[in-house]
């Protein structure tokens, strides 16, 4: 039997919490790459089936290598469960069973023939296009003509999408909100994932004049830019002399070509290297990869195909030679050398493309919310990073009483080279608070909307505040009812309209009060965590 972690537990009691706060809507949880999702499929999926077995799940994704491993998980925690794969790569098509696990390209077209499903849990959910004319859209349109009140349920690193931003922004988005997100850095402190580290390095690829498409560099013009051998050779020197006791590297490339060069390079050169691409025929790749986790081979090179579904925790090197403008892929790419291993205390990273000065710090990437189209005339905004509401770009003091900084401009390094993977000063000030007592009172500045106020003590001290918006509209008050759902001891308390209405609700008796509080210091204290015993 497998027991989730605390933070996999609290992930899916957040997403229970919704369901019962929103009867419609599609929920996201957000987990970083080696958080665990399939163990929180897994326990999900028991749970569910054991207290409603008339139900019936469908676990969506794209490669078969997510589609196994999601499948032995559930194996694993639930050696009973009635479970069925449809994969064209994994040469199964069950249709009938309470639970199937599935490639979208084998069943885009077979909604109708695997009949109802109750719950679509889609795991690397950020690639569904918002297309209506894509396989994923076109599954979901002919389930939901199946069952009307079909539930989707998104898990991802990267809740956007490249070229589109929010999953959970535009008139036509999926997703409702989402329930549940762990910080990254708190998931690197407790040990759940190692370090990344970046290196000096001297050379760069140049992407001047490569043009972009749809959030993108034009994939013919950026390998054009990046194969070039005076830089792979510089590059790799590079590599050599700085990954010298780094026994396990993962090479991303900028195409095809462009890896094999890179191959053959480092094999020249001793690097003992193999190449995996799209073009790569399946028993070349198994046995390729293979290779790498049992270290007879020290590096795999590759474009496009080892950014998901690829667990390989000894990786301890990342050379990136793929500029990228997608932060999903920057993400993604950097998540490859996150996990733990025996031995293995940080991952070192090499950025050749400047995706590191282009994106930032991995752990402070976050979506961009694409603004509503409603004319020419309609007044620009900004979203507040305490309470996630709309207020006029030129607001000063939110009405949750965040403290914008209007004199503070995005900073970047002159040098690309030198751009942290992480942002190690707020890692440092990530600390845990315990919580001694909780006060709640109304919050209102001049002309604006109240808002719930909760001061969290440590002894005598205060450890940190937050405003819960319960009269606000959108992703505000929906955040405000999954907090106060999230708390309350009687499943049977409403969930107040107003801010009297909620202090009323009183004693604090109530609510829950969390034990402790996991906060980043920032120029205020940012609360990243709670614990309740």
């Amino acid at each position: 039997m497998i027991t989730p972690y605390p933070h996999q537990r609290q992930a899916i009691d957040s997403l229970y919490n919704w369901f019962a706060a929103n009867q419609e809507g599609n929920p996201l949880l957000v987990l970083p790459t080696g958080a665990g999702k399939s163990v929180v499929l897994a326990v999900m999926i028991r749970e569910i089936l054991q207290s409603w077995p008339d139900q019936r799940i469908l676990v969506l994704t794209h490669v078969k290598e997510l589609i196994e491993q999601n499948a032995k998980r559930l194996a694993a925690v639930w050696p009973e469960a009635p479970m069925g794969i449809h994969s064209a790569g994994l040469r199964r098509r069950d249709c009938f069973d309470p639970i199937i696990f599935a490639g979208i390209q084998s069943v885009h077209s077979k909604a109708l023939h695997l009949g109802r499903f109750d719950l679509i849990l889609v795991d690397e959910c950020h690639l569904i296009s918002g297309k209506a004319s894509s396989m994923y859209q076109q599954f979901f349109a002919a389930s939901r003509q199946i069952n009307p009140a079909i539930r989707i349920v998104g898990l991802t690193a990267t809740d956007f999408r490249t070229g589109t931003g929010s999953l959970t922004h535009g008139h036509d988005a999926l997703f409702a909100a989402v329930a549940y997100q762990i910080n990254l850095l708190y998931l690197i402190e407790q040990g759940f994932l190692c370090p990344l580290v970046s290196r000096p390095v001297d050379t760069q690829i140049d992407v001047t004049g490569v043009q972009t498409q749809n959030g993108e560099f034009v994939a013919g013009q950026l390998e054009s830019a990046a194969d070039k051998d005076e830089i792979t050779q510089a590059a790799l020197s590079e590599a050599i002399a700085l990954g010298a006791d780094r026994q396990h590297w993962l090479v991303f490339c900028a195409g095809v070509n462009h890896a094999y060069h890179v191959t053959a390079a480092l094999n020249a050169r001793g690097v003992k290297a193999a190449c995996v691409t799209g073009e790569t025929p399946a028993l070349a790749r198994a046995n390729a990869i293979a290779e790498y986790r049992a270290g007879r081979l020290r590096a795999l090179v590759t474009v496009g195909v080892l950014t998901t579904g690829f667990d390989a925790p000894e990786t301890d090197l990342l050379v990136m030679l793929r500029p990228t403008q997608s932060p999903g892929l920057y993400v993604q790419i950097s998540g490859r050398g996150m996990r733990t291993a025996p031995g293995k205390t940080d991952c070192m990273v090499l950025d050749f493309a400047g995706n590191a000065l282009r994106h930032g710090p991995v752990d402070q990437v976050k979506a961009w919310i694409p603004k509503p189209k409603t004319g020419p005339t309609a007044a620009p905004f900004k979203i507040c990073p305490e309470c996630e509401s709309k207020v006029a770009t030129s607001t000063r003091v939110c009405y949750c009483g965040y403290e914008f900084d209007l004199s503070e401009k995005p900073k970047h390094d002159a040098h690309a080279t030198t751009a942290p993977m992480l942002s190690t000063d707020i890692r440092a000030a990530t600390v845990r608070k315990p919580v001694s007592r909780v006060i709640y009172c109304k919050h209102q500045s001049i002309g604006k909307m109240p808002s719930l106020r909760v001061d969290y003590y440590d002894g005598l001290m205060k450890a940190a505040s937050e405003w819960v918006c319960l009269q606000h509209d959108g992703y505000a008050r929906r955040k405000a009812v999954q907090w106060w759902v999230q708390r309350r001891n009687d499943p049977a308390l409403p969930v107040p309209d107003s801010i009297d209405e909620a202090l009323d609700a009183m004693p604090y008796d109530n609510l829950k009060r969390p034990s402790a509080i996991v906060i980043v210091q920032k120029k205020y204290p940012e609360i990243v965590g709670y614990e309740f015993e």
